[in-house]
């Protein structure tokens, strides 16, 4: 039995989501949220990916390539349980054994060196292992049971933007020509990107707590909690040239 083996990328990902803050947890929360994944030419994409296009979904396998020098741990800490510890084979964390990563995603379009999907969770630069059609006949399950993610009771948070940041945000989505824009940035921010360690203080004066900043493609949208359920957006800063495409 080997007891290692190699694994090389066959292309990678160019998503909406530049940093690990602010990236959905799970794919398909954000249908807005959109990648395009890049295979390299040694992986002959205008080969390999014929026949792609009649399917609506993919499974993507990828290396969480930002895991850098974490020794293995049994136990991790959901952020959705508020820290409580549950074996890491009950979640969906990145940080295990071997950090691969499992998304389905919605194919957009499929080209000649890769494939537009909807509904990303990963960031830009995350190496891809391999691509499946997703199979609707033998993959969906509807007696399926959901574990301790059955139990959760989802906050329904209020995104409010202030007069100022939605001009900038006008001003970036006419640029860029992404009419989604608004709806990408309202709902990555409803799944409340904080750690534990950053909640509990809404409302209070204190910037190291309450001030946060996610980019999407190559902007920054400033916000903070007023209240646990109620999300101000303070600022919007883009640098004026449009988005950068993640579909070219």
């Amino acid at each position: 039995m080997r007891e290692s083996f190699s694994l090389e990328p066959i292309g990678i990902v160019r998503s909406c989501y530049p940093d690990k803050f602010g990236t959905p947890r799970q794919p398909g929360l954000v249908p807005e949220a959109l990648a395009k994944i890049h295979l390299y030419p040694k992986a002959q994409p205008e080969e390999s990916l014929v026949g792609l296009g009649g399917f609506s979904h993919i499974w993507v396998l990828f290396w969480f390539h930002q895991n850098k020098g974490e020794r293995f741990h049994a136990k991790v800490h959901p952020p959705r349980l508020g820290g409580e510890p549950l074996g890491v084979f009950a979640t969906r964390s990145p940080h295990r054994p071997n950090p691969i990563g499992l998304s389905l995603l919605e194919i957009v379009s499929v080209e000649s060196d890769g494939i537009v999907v909807k509904g990303i969770d990963v960031i830009s630069g995350t190496p891809v292992l391999d691509i499946k059609p997703y199979l609707s006949e033998v993959e969906s399950i509807p007696t399926a049971t959901a574990g301790w993610t059955s139990e959760l009771d989802p906050a329904e948070i209020e995104v409010e933007w202030t007069e100022e940041s939605l001009a900038a945000l006008n001003r970036w989505a006419t640029q860029g020509r992404h009419e989604s824009l608004k709806n990408l940035i309202e709902s990555t921010l409803k799944l409340d990107p904080r750690p534990n360690v950053y909640k509990g203080f809404e409302g209070q004066e204190s910037r190291y707590r309450n001030h946060h900043a996610v980019r999407f493609y190559d902007g920054d949208v400033h916000f903070h909690f007023v209240s646990p359920k109620k999300i101000q957006i303070l600022q919007v800063i883009h640098p004026f040239r449009g988005l950068i495409s993640v579909v070219r």
